[in-house]
C-alpha cells in the first residue's frame, strides 16, 4: 500500500468563529474523523499540516500590518504558533496522523510542502522515504492552501485525489476555479464515498 491522506489546516482559525473561518469548516472537521475511523488501514501514512507563523512580525508580508489585507497575498493574523488558533479544531481526531508539519514559520507558506516536520524533514522526503505514490487531499482551504498542496503533489509525480465533500473553501468561485484548476493538472475531483467503492 503506496497511499497517502494529506489533511490540510483544519485549524481553530480556519473554522467558523476563527480569525479567517470559513464556512463549512467545523463539519470538515468532523468529517474527516469518521473518514479516519472508517478507512485509516487504507493509507500507508497520514500527514497533517498547520499554518504556524510567528507572532511577532509580519512574516515576510503574509501578515497585513500597515494596510488592510487584501486576501489574495496579505492577511490578518492567524494561527500563530502556541496559540489556540493554531491548534488543529477539536472534531478533527490525530492520533492516526503520522507526520505533522508546520508551515509558515516566519515567511508566506501555502503548501505543505513548504513546511518541515518535528525532526525537520520536508514533506517530499517523508513520501519517498515511505514510497508513497497516491495521495488523497481533504481540509482547508479549498481555493488556497488546499490548492497549493495538491498542484505541489503532482508536481513531485504523485497520483493525487481530492474529496469535495471534505473541503471547505473561502469562496465559492474561487473554490470552483481551484478544483476546475486542479482537475486540469491531473488531479481526480472525488468525494470520499470512493473509499467504500474501493473497499467493496
Amino acid at each position: 500500500m503506496t497511499r497517502a491522506l494529506f489533511i490540510i489546516d483544519v485549524q481553530n482559525d480556519f473554522v467558523e468563529g476563527g480569525a479567517l473561518g470559513v464556512e463549512g469548516g467545523a463539519a470538515v472537521a468532523a468529517g474527516i474523523t469518521r473518514l479516519l475511523e472508517a478507512h485509516r488501514d487504507e493509507y500507508s501514512l497520514v500527514a497533517a499540516s498547520r499554518d504556524w507563523h510567528s507572532g511577532e512580525h509580519d512574516n515576510g508580508g503574509h501578515f497585513a500590518v500597515d494596510a488592510e489585507p487584501d486576501f489574495v497575498d496579505t492577511w490578518p493574523s492567524h494561527c500563530v504558533a502556541d496559540t489556540p488558533g493554531a491548534e488543529y479544531h477539536p472534531d478533527l481526531d490525530t492520533t492516526g496522523v503520522d507526520v505533522h508539519i508546520r508551515k509558515g514559520q516566519g515567511v508566506p507558506a501555502y503548501s505543505i510542502f513548504e513546511g518541515t516536520d518535528d525532526a525537520g524533514d520536508r514533506m517530499s522526503d517523508v513520501l519517498a522515504a515511505r514510497g508513497i505514490t497516491d495521495i488523497d487531499v481533504v481540509g482547508i482551504a479549498t481555493d488556497h492552501c488546499v490548492r497549493a498542496s495538491a498542484l505541489d503533489a503532482v508536481e513531485h509525480g504523485q497520483h493525487v485525489r481530492i474529496f469535495t465533500d471534505l473541503v471547505a473553501g473561502v469562496a465559492a468561485e474561487s473554490s470552483e476555479a481551484a478544483l476546475a484548476e486542479l482537475g486540469h493538472a491531473g488531479v481526480v475531483i472525488a468525494d470520499s464515498t470512493v473509499l467504500a467503492g474501493a473497499a467493496s
